[in-house]
């Protein structure tokens, strides 16, 4: 039995015994459409939001941290500005305050974000969901994320820029530098991917929202996101 609290009606048959949080994660690959119903019935959120921490933080911990400085003094000259050269203490801060700002930024971001769902199709469209359902969604959807961004984790140290991602605009080199290529840059394929499982989250959640349905309003968000963020880039 998994450890986290079940709640819901139980399930019956070959369904009665609730999948642990291995066997959840493997389904967010191989069968979301099945998890997602499970976790409609009892969404548990724990384990799979701390999973997807730790492996964020452990893509971040793995880039030496020379490398974020670089990145930031090539930034701040681009800007007109200086970048201060940093002593091995100020170097060993940063070892520990980057990885623990990125373990942070990503629960506050799944806590917001399940919020922000929960508020556009239970309140705002009127689907049947609860924030807790929405969070248990997100937090199993967004493993995909955190895990394939560690995948290509030496991809970043070798090409020294953390920032790197599987984006859309690896695929269309032939754009000029601008807005464009700065859009596209910012669609990372991965995080389309997560969006989707979600959208099937939406689905099971509440029958009456079709996988169609949640997967554009979902994908317009991030358009949307995207868009006003290239601008900045």
């Amino acid at each position: 039995m998994d450890a986290e609290a079940r709640v819901g009606e139980p399930a019956t048959g070959s369904e009665a015994v609730f999948p642990s949080l291995p066997t959840r994660l493997m389904w967010v690959f191989v069968s979301p459409g099945r998890l997602m119903g499970r976790l409609a019935e009892n969404p548990v959120w724990a384990g799979a939001l701390l999973v997807s921490t730790v492996l964020v933080v452990l893509s971040v911990a793995l880039i030496p941290v020379e490398v974020f400085m670089e990145v930031n003094r090539e930034a701040a000259i681009e800007r007109g500005g200086e970048f201060p050269e940093m002593g091995e203490g100020a170097l060993s801060f940063m070892r520990v305050f980057i990885p623990a700002s990125a373990a942070l930024s990503t629960v506050v971001f799944s806590l917001v974000f399940a919020g922000v769902y929960t508020v556009i199709f239970a309140f705002i469209l009127g689907d049947e969901g609860s924030y807790r359902q929405y969070l248990a969604a997100l937090s199993h959807a967004w493993f995909i994320a955190a895990l394939l961004g560690l995948l290509i984790t030496p991809l970043k140290i070798a090409a020294e820029d953390p920032q790197l991602t599987l984006n859309l605009g690896l695929f269309m080199p032939f754009l000029p530098e601008g807005y464009l290529q700065s859009f596209f840059r910012l669609l990372d394929i991965t995080q389309i991917w997560s969006t989707l499982v979600l959208a099937q989250g939406a689905h099971a959640i509440d029958r009456r929202r079709s996988f169609g349905s949640a997967a554009t309003i979902l994908l317009s968000i991030t358009v949307f996101v995207v868009a006003i963020l290239a601008r900045f880039i």
